[in-house]
């Protein structure tokens, strides 16, 4: 049994959804979100607080046994998100380095010969104080693909620091190299 996949996830007020072949849409007043079914899923929406309830046609299989927490979890992220939407935050550490919203682009100059241009895509929106970068979407899984993109340019490299790297994120640090003595 899983334990993450047996909780009900209980609709708040104001909120609308529906169970379509293969995919959970969820509504609120501040957008809809759209979640893929496993095939092995079953979900159904009942009860008088509206609430999913997630189960698999075989509980003993393990490989169904997993999907039904992904499965319950990824509906509980779509209603989260669309509640309270979330967020991550990028430093661009380095001389030189600056992040820039230009229209429907972030401009960053991170020590390249030319400034690379990211599209934001559409549900996600993006703000710059000094070097910090924030995003902020309702769908979990579209905000960290953008974000991990986004730090892909530059990685922040080991000896000096210098990067693009998650707010929270620790760099653990290399020695440089040291000179011969005589």
């Amino acid at each position: 049994m899983s334990r993450i996949g047996k909780k009900p996830i209980i609709l708040p007020s104001g909120f609308d959804a529906s169970v379509d072949a293969g995919k959970v849409v969820v509504k609120s007043p501040k957008g809809t979100l759209t979640v893929e079914i496993p095939p092995n899923a079953v979900v159904s929406l009942g009860g008088d607080p509206k609430e999913f309830t997630v189960t698999v046609e075989d509980p003993e299989n393990v490989k169904q046994r997993a999907l039904w927490g992904l499965t319950r979890q990824l509906i509980a992220n779509a209603v989260t998100g669309l509640q309270t939407p979330f967020s991550k935050s990028l430093e661009f550490v380095g001389v030189g380095y600056k992040v820039a919203i230009e229209g429907k682009n972030i401009a960053m100059d991170v020590g390249f010969s030319h400034r690379v241009m990211f599209p934001i895509p559409e549900g996600l929106q993006a703000a710059v104080d000094k070097q910090i970068l924030t995003l902020t979407s309702s769908d979990k899984y579209l905000l960290g693909e953008t974000a991990a993109q986004i730090r892909r340019v530059r990685p922040p490299e080991p000896y000096k620091g210098k990067g693009i790297k998650y707010v929270d994120e620790v760099i653990r640090r290399k020695a440089g190299k040291t000179a011969k003595s005589a």
